[in-house]
């Protein structure tokens, strides 16, 4: 499937939407905290299952009770709609 890279202004539009997020280059970032080690790991496994469920993988660092993903489509070479969209699935998942 062929995914097209969004140009700048949609990109803007699109980080609006996710006001929590950063954009660093050609992708874009957020570092959750979470109570604990116990919570950051349930937040990456509900993270892990949905992008297997999607084929859309994040960058993931954690830290004890803090949790960095960066999001690509590196297929794309750059930023898609399919990255805002996980982003923002992630947001719930950290907010259940």
């Amino acid at each position: 499937m062929n995914i097209a890279k969004l140009e700048p202004e949609a990109v803007e539009d699109a980080l609006a939407r996710i006001p929590e997020w950063s954009r660093s280059g050609e992708s874009i970032q957020r570092t959750y905290a979470f109570k604990d080690f116990l919570e950051s790991m349930a937040f990456v496994n509900r993270v892990a299952a949905r992008a297997e469920e999607v084929q859309h993988h994040p960058d993931l660092m954690i830290r004890w009770n803090k949790v960095t993903l960066t999001l690509s489509t590196h297929d794309a070479g750059g930023l898609t709609e399919k990255d805002f969209e996980l982003a923002a699935e992630c947001d719930r998942f950290a907010n259940a």
